[in-house]
């Protein structure tokens, strides 16, 4: 059975010590997604939304939420980020209904990888867009939020299966 790293010999919670684990170029990218009614949809490829551009303002969420993740998450490392890259592609129901997929790319180099800052920037990033558009339709329903693939480190590349 594996053991859990977040836990001492006596069961209580601890940061998992990275002091001698190798410095590496690490990436992680996360996608989460938005479904939206059209008038959503519309309200923001037009730029019509009150509160300004969504998918601008989205993208800044994500980036300020990816160097926050260890404010929020209670056992991630604080770590120095290189990079991110946040990425937005529409895609269509047969229902009519509109889903936004969110992909974000983060980098470092560094002792530990950067999984968890890739899935904050994705759903900070959805939580922004849910934000700037209730006012039109609460029923916005933010979807699956998944690791895509990350490398670098101690456990190699990752890859998600389809």
């Amino acid at each position: 059975m594996q053991e859990f790293t977040h836990f001492d010999e006596q069961g209580r919670a601890r940061m998992v010590d990275i002091t001698e684990k190798q410095t590496t170029n690490r990436t992680a990218t996360a996608r989460s997604s938005v479904k939206m009614s059209q008038e959503i949809y519309k309200n923001i490829v037009e730029q019509k939304n009150k509160k300004g551009d969504v998918l601008g303002v989205a993208e800044v969420a994500g980036i300020m939420g990816t160097k926050q993740t260890s404010n929020l998450i209670p056992m991630c490392h604080p770590i120095p980020i290189s990079g991110v890259s946040i990425q937005f592609e529409w895609n269509r129901s047969e229902s009519g209904d509109y889903e936004l997929i969110i992909l974000a790319e983060v980098k470092t180099i560094g002792s530990t990888g950067v999984e968890m800052e890739a899935l904050t920037a994705v759903t900070t990033a959805a939580l922004t867009i849910y934000d700037m558009c209730k006012a039109i339709d609460k029923g916005i329903v933010i979807g699956e939020t998944y690791l895509l693939q990350k490398s670098g480190g101690k456990s190699g590349n990752y890859k998600r299966k389809s």
